[in-house]
């Protein structure tokens, strides 16, 4: 009988010669360096003790070239060190926890919807056709002035939202850090949809009577990812204020925004956005490199406001009975993915091993110069990262990036559990994923963090995150009750 070949292609595990290659790039220096040491090592022990002597005297040592030398080395070893920037540590951060009298079953939320649009069946339809494929759970919260029938959104409840959201997740930081008030240098506030005045930097300047001098700021309307610009503010001023501590608050506050028409367009932030905030406290203290919890590595911001569609795909409107909303337009999951391969065609240069990048090159060039038609290349993140934290705007924006960047379920599973648990919060969903890795007790030293999100304009920024220590399980925290139930089955659609 003819000798049948075998299947080389089924035979030979392929993951397993990508690795061998990516070992092999990644390390090429060493491989190199390694025979070259030896090298001259074996030449060394080839010369007798005589030989060396003979070398080491015909060496001969000048004072004054000694002492040039030295001071060059000092010198430039002082102007390295003084203009390289400075680090910047996570010291901690605290998430607000909303109590239970504020959370929203399906059942109420449904029931809510029934008794305010009333005179619009179909709009109540939409609602609980969005609600049974959102992936949140019976345990989102609302707040108290959108628990009535019809809500009561007014200036002093929206500011009574903001300051038990805010005050709550300061005093729990506070808690934590042993940091005092007057310890702050820099304060951030960022909340997309409320800007009172005085503003809400000005309402924790005046709570915890922080100093005169403090540097404050206040940033609105720059949506869901405006928790990342925060950070890298925070960064900026971090390097040229030394010694400093930087507090950073992301909050979005629901009360004023709860949309009372019937738009389907603008009905869906109803169903998807819910109460959170997070206290954030970042530092430039080399003494605090010990105790943070993490230390900054990149912030990369992308933001295609040139691009029409892109600017008004979130917009704030009024519809056509004069009631504001927020309209999220059809064409939001488009203009997302253009945006995040924007921010990883920039991110990737920066974090990817040199693996991942020549094959993205050679791929680049092959499509440009042999075929177009060839599939692009698709680096692969997972290399670059131990964790993902996604913003947690809805099941579809978790589902996209999973796909288009080739993650596994449990790359996403802070994200779809704090979906599931919590809702969208907005800019403070990001560190609710980040609790949820903790309290699994997952994050260790080194671990590499990203974090990715998107927000009105359009923008998509992201940040890198290096874990300083390894965690103990928090004892404390959102998750501190419920981390047993997850991670669960969430079912594609929960029939009500």
């Amino acid at each position: 009988m003819t000798q049948i070949l075998p299947n080389f292609s089924s035979s030979v595990k392929l993951k397993y010669v990508k690795l061998g290659y990516q070992y092999l790039v990644n390390h090429i220096l060493t491989f190199l360096l390694i025979p070259i040491m030896l090298g001259i090592l074996l030449e060394i022990l080839r010369l007798g003790p005589e030989e060396i002597l003979l070398l080491w005297n015909s060496l001969h040592f000048d004072l004054v070239q000694v002492l040039c030398s030295s001071f060059l080395v000092i010198f430039i070893a002082t102007v390295y060190f003084m203009s390289k920037p400075r680090s910047i540590y996570l010291v901690d951060y605290s998430c607000y926890k909303p109590p239970v009298t504020c959370r929203v079953p399906f059942s109420a939320f449904m029931e809510h919807s029934r008794l305010n649009l009333k005179e619009n069946p179909k709009s109540v339809d939409f609602q609980m056709r969005i609600l049974e494929r959102s992936g949140l759970g019976e345990e989102t919260c609302l707040p108290p002035a959108i628990h009535y029938i019809p809500p009561a959104p007014t200036m002093e409840t929206a500011r009574g939202e903001a300051e038990v959201v805010i005050f709550s997740a300061i005093d729990s930081l506070m808690e934590k850090t042993g940091i005092r008030p007057k310890d702050i240098d820099i304060l951030i506030v960022n909340c997309s949809l409320f800007s009172p005045t005085p503003s809400l930097s000005a309402m924790v300047v005046n709570k915890y009577k922080l100093r005169s001098n403090i540097k404050s700021f206040n940033l609105s309307g720059m949506g869901c990812s405006a928790g990342l610009i925060s950070i890298d503010l925070a960064r900026d001023l971090l390097q040229v204020h030394p010694n400093s501590y930087a507090l950073v608050i992301s909050t979005e506050i629901i009360t004023p925004n709860y949309y009372k028409g019937s738009e389907r367009a603008m009905l869906l932030p109803n169903c998807l956005f819910r109460m959170g905030g997070a206290a954030i406290l970042l530092s430039n203290k080399r003494r605090d490199s010990v105790r943070a919890k993490y230390k900054l590595v990149h912030v990369v911001r992308i933001h295609k406001g040139p691009d029409d569609k892109a600017y008004r795909c979130v917009y704030e409107q009024e519809d056509p009975e004069g009631k504001v909303g927020i309209n999220l337009s059809k064409d939001l999951m488009v203009i997302a993915g253009e945006a995040l391969k924007s921010n990883i065609t920039t991110i990737g240069p920066l974090v990817l091993p040199a693996s991942e990048q020549l094959l993205f090159l050679f791929t680049l060039i092959g499509r440009k110069m042999f075929n177009a038609k060839w599939k692009p290349y698709i680096p692969d993140f997972k290399q670059a990262f131990e964790h993902f934290c996604i913003h947690a705007g809805g099941r579809a924006v978790i589902d996209e990036l999973q796909k288009n960047l080739h993650l596994s379920a449990e790359h996403v599973e802070a994200s779809r559990m704090t979906l599931h648990r919590f809702g969208n919060t907005s800019s403070s969903s990001l560190w609710y994923e980040m609790s949820y890795i903790e309290a699994k007790g997952r994050m260790k030293k080194g671990d590499r963090v990203w974090q990715i999100a998107f927000g009105s304009g359009f923008k998509c920024n992201s940040a890198v995150w290096k874990c300083n220590r390894t965690m103990k399980t928090p004892t404390d925290g959102p998750w501190q009750d419920c981390i047993d139930r997850y991670p669960m089955h969430i079912p594609e659609i929960v029939k009500l």
